[in-house]
């Protein structure tokens, strides 16, 4: 008799292993966290130890801040960045009165978001487009930026999200701007934070305020609508716990593919084609502010359910069964980084202290808790058989997956690391907080 979660078990393994086999056989990195957005680069020689002097191809100075992580297409890599005008005092302090969410907060007159293109080969900034701007734009959490969202690259296509400033899709190679859509907005209390997703001609994203919460599809060579759906979980009273931040994923579940979407309080399931909601599952205590993005395997999703609380679940689903919570994990969680799956194990650091966790993934035991040290906002990087932790201090500890702690290096270079790390081209791509590098093996 065939045991249908392991032989789903065994389709997500092959469409994972298939979509980063593709995407760096175009030596792409498309969204956030790589082809099939788990955080998985393969196993090409990228190397473990760089410093500002060691390993550097090259280093660009980066306008503006923004959090984005690097995606790549061909010999462009792309990002998202915000110049910021600061708000008067007067005028800082009239829009405080009106907050009632987290502190500290930075208040803006104006932003202007831009679109930087960096030749792959080279370093060169070819394109710093102005896509768009906002006047007085709602605060933002000062560990966030205005442009955090991860954006998305096709052949030709650039996709950029800004939460409730506006989504726009660039021209990669006339620069020209296609098409803006600015029709949808929430209350994000601390900024923008989820990334947009391509699934087939949809471009797919999250708008989880505090609020209003609900998930939309624009078709990708128009902008235009294609479906929006509301949240149905009854969530808390209180509006500041009704926000989050997440960023989904498609994936194939009993022969269809589902877009498995994170919300405050729930996990949300729907057909990426029409919005059709197919489940939902309550994480059974708080959960909400949900930065991270869920990984998959072994017939098990495992995420992070955000502030105040964090939780890691591992949710069991497919095999014609409704999904249910299969164990729970509740030391050192982060609220930010996404966790890591590496074979047989999960792999965790919390985003205060650098406690690394790694666990068995299917029964939830703990193989060991480690403390890095430092603050940690990206998520964690599997590449060249090796986990990259990067903090935002600009150290990246590289750790050797297994059931004991391995460290192999620490790396530090100029800067915060607030982005997510890419790979393409057989180099590793790290933005800090003023540049982006390229690191190469020499």
């Amino acid at each position: 008799m065939i045991d249908p979660s392991a032989h789903s078990s065994r389709l997500l393994a092959l469409f994972a292993a298939f979509a980063v086999h593709a995407a760096h056989a175009a030596g792409g990195w498309p969204e956030w966290r790589g082809p099939g957005g788990q955080g998985h680069a393969g196993n090409g020689a990228i190397p473990s130890l760089w410093s500002e002097t060691i390993n550097v191809a090259w280093k660009t100075a980066i306008p503006g801040r923004g959090w984005s992580s690097p995606v790549a297409h061909g010999n462009q890599i792309w990002m998202t960045t915000a110049i910021e005008t600061p708000a008067s005092p007067e005028m800082a302090a009239q829009r405080l009165k009106a907050n009632t969410g987290d502190q500290p907060l930075t208040i803006l007159e104006k932003v202007e978001f831009r679109a930087v293109c960096v030749e792959a080969q080279s370093g060169r900034v070819v394109m710093d487009l102005p896509i768009l701007s906002d006047r007085e734009p709602q605060w933002a959490h000062r560990l966030n930026s205005y442009a955090s969202p991860t954006p998305v690259i096709e052949a030709g296509r650039f996709y950029a999200h800004f939460g409730a400033s506006g989504t726009v899709c660039v021209d990669t190679q006339s620069s020209q701007v296609l098409w803006t859509n600015r029709a949808f907005k929430i209350q994000h209390e601390n900024g923008p934070g989820s990334s947009p997703i391509l699934w087939r001609d949809l471009l797919i994203f999250h708008m989880d305020g505090s609020d209003r919460q609900y998930v939309v599809a624009l078709n990708k060579a128009t902008g235009n609508l294609v479906w929006k759906t509301d949240r149905s979980g009854t969530m808390n009273a209180n509006p500041q716990l009704k926000k989050s931040y997440a960023t989904p994923l498609v994936i194939p579940i009993d022969g269809r593919e589902q877009l498995i979407s994170p919300g405050a309080d729930w996990l949300y399931a729907y057909d990426p084609a029409s919005g059709r909601e197919l489940w939902k599952l309550h994480y059974g205590g708080l959960g909400f502010s949900l930065s991270a993005r869920p990984v998959f395997g072994h017939g098990l999703l495992f995420l992070s359910t955000g502030f105040m609380r964090p939780e890691m679940l591992a949710i069991r689903y497919g095999g014609g069964k409704a999904p249910e919570i299969s164990w729970r994990y509740a030391k050192g969680v982060p609220t930010m980084p996404s966790p890591l799956l590496v074979g047989d194990e999960l792999y965790f650091v919390s985003d205060s202290g650098g406690m690394l966790t790694c666990l068995d993934a299917r029964t939830g035991a703990e193989h060991y808790r480690e403390r890095l040290g430092g603050e940690h906002s990206a998520s964690l990087l599997h590449a060249g058989g090796l986990i990259h932790v990067p903090s935002r201090e600009g150290v990246t500890s590289v750790v050797i997956p297994g059931k004991s702690f391995q460290l192999k290096a620490r790396n530090e270079l100029q800067g915060r690391i607030m982005a997510s790390q890419a790979v393409a081209h057989g180099a590793l791509y790290i933005r800090t907080d003023a540049a982006l590098y390229k690191l190469m093996q020499k």
